[in-house]
């Protein structure tokens, strides 16, 4: 069973940055997935940012040029840098992890374990 512990999150003032991490645990595959997703209340949840076993990223338009999703393999972590946040950028947001690796789409179906979310303010 995978367990994904998300830490990181606060309150910020707009231009300002913050680092999300997620802590991985339990057991994984050589080949996976590993995404950020984000939920304000009323909304769906939207990708974020995914990167795949082989290093590949790719970006929800909103965020790109700002933030950068990256992972520590000997720390087992995945990492989410924002960087000139924007109020709009508030949401709950959460570490997704999925054995099917390669094309990991910014879908939140297609991800099995998820973590219980860190909250981002940015005023």
């Amino acid at each position: 069973q995978v367990q994904l512990v998300e830490s990181g999150g606060g309150s910020v003032q707009a231009g300002g940055s913050l680092r999300l991490s997620c802590i991985v645990s339990g057991y994984t595959t050589s080949r996976h997935c590993m995404a950020w997703f984000r939920q304000v209340p009323g909304k769906e949840r939207e990708g974020v940012a995914a990167r795949s076993d082989d290093g590949s990223t790719s970006y929800a338009d909103p965020v790109k040029g700002r933030f950068t999703i990256s992972k520590d393999d000997d720390k087992n972590t995945l990492y989410l840098q924002m960087n000139s946040l924007k109020p709009e950028d508030t949401a709950m947001y959460y570490c997704a992890e999925d054995a099917r690796g390669g094309y990991c789409p910014l879908s939140p179906g297609w991800y099995s374990y998820w973590g219980q979310g860190t909250q981002v303010t940015v005023s």
